[in-house]
């Protein structure tokens, strides 16, 4: 297993190392910009695609004007600006979109207009129907659109993806999705043990005020789980009926949803907030079907597919496949704008199936019905 630093990607110097001895173009350079240039940014995006030849750093968009001018001096970036407008304006072949959740539907769509392809931290957008348009707009353009589910490209889940693709359990009737985080001081608003030491100190109102995160757990986590549950299954998302707790905190802390889809199957979605500190993450996605079951676990490091016809297969798998890294999605998204490969692990269709989910579920939470999904 994982430990809890692996466990929330922070870079080491053999990932730094590694970047720069990624598949390589030869003739050109993907021009990004970034808007939003936090914690999460300086921590892991940035220094990764900094470590790449075929990467030119051109502009950073923040708030803080001061702190713009910092990250533009020590990582190299060609310009820097408080307003988005500004950056897209610089002739960019891609936008990393990390600024907080109820900003992002805006960016996005700002970058798409403006040609780029995209990478959007999840959620893609607070709103179905945001996120929908933002998916229609990739698609007319031709450009990429990919969210950092780090989950979606770790050993574990491509070995799943795998087996899901063989089909070996049938027509998917249910599905059972849990995660759970050390994170009960972050959305109390009170602290982040793992922002010691870095770059950028996180700033805690963007997880905990709803008018920047537009939710709690549920956007700042459970988001993840959902990237790979639908990534890994194909369903379609009919209904949501959801409570929620926040525990006298300012957002939810525990989330637990029931999802109907349109292929008839139903789904139980939980998330907690409050595993203890120095645990490792929670991800156990258990689908059942009409051949057979998958069980997948990041904590216990399981990946199994038993049938009813007697077929079981217990995949050996290697200590830290299931720690969650999010060096893969950086450099996929730079190695699609190049042209290195066509893999989008984590595509804006996926990313669209994990709003609608979400946006239905506060919803849901708020009035006390069920709700239909957002179009």
């Amino acid at each position: 297993m994982g430990s809890s630093r692996s466990d929330i990607g922070l870079l080491s110097k053999e990932q730094i190392e590694l970047a720069s001895r990624r598949p390589q173009a030869k003739d050109r350079k993907a021009r990004l910009g970034f808007i939003g240039a936090g914690w999460w940014a300086t921590t892991n995006h940035i220094p990764l695609l900094q470590a790449r030849r075929d990467v030119e750093l051109v502009s950073v968009c923040g708030l803080d004007e001061s702190l713009n001018k910092r990250i533009q001096e020590d990582f190299g970036f060609a310009h820097s600006t408080t307003d988005y407008r500004g950056l897209l304006q610089q002739g960019l072949d891609g936008v990393v979109v990390s600024s907080p959740h109820s900003l992002h539907a805006e960016h996005t769509m700002a970058a798409l207009q403006a040609g780029c392809h995209v990478m959007v931290e999840k959620p893609m957008a607070t709103r179905a129907h945001d996120a929908s348009d933002l998916v229609k707009l990739a698609a007319e353009k031709g450009l990429q659109l990919l969210i950092p589910y780090g989950w979606n490209f770790r050993p574990l889940s491509l070995a799943a993806k795998r087996l899901m693709g063989l089909g070996k359990i049938g027509q998917i009737e249910h599905v059972m999705c849990h995660m759970g985080s050390p994170a009960k001081s972050l959305f109390l608003g009170k602290s982040f043990e793992h922002g010691e030491g870095s770059y950028v100190q996180p700033n805690l109102s963007t997880w905990t005020d709803p008018k920047l995160s537009e939710g709690g757990y549920g956007q700042g986590q459970l988001s993840h789980a959902l990237g790979l549950l639908f990534w890994l299954a194909d369903l379609e998302p009919q209904s949501v009926f959801a409570r929620m707790s926040h525990i006298g905190g300012p957002v939810d802390m525990y989330d637990s949803i029931v999802v109907s889809f349109q292929e008839g199957g139903i789904g139980s979605i939980s998330g907690a907030a409050t595993v203890p500190g120095g645990s490792c993450f929670q991800l156990d996605l258990r689908i059942f079907g009409s051949e057979g079951m998958l069980l997948f676990d990041v904590e216990r490091e399981r990946l199994e597919v038993h049938t009813h016809t007697g077929e079981h297969q217990i995949h050996r798998l290697t200590p830290g496949d299931g720690a969650y890294r999010c060096d893969e999605p950086p450099h996929q998204f730079v190695e699609l704008i190049l042209g290195l490969t066509q893999e989008n692990n984590a595509p804006g269709s996926v990313g669209l199936k994990a709003v609608k989910v979400l946006d239905a579920a506060y919803r849901s939470a708020q009035c006390g019905r069920e709700e239909s999904i957002g179009t």
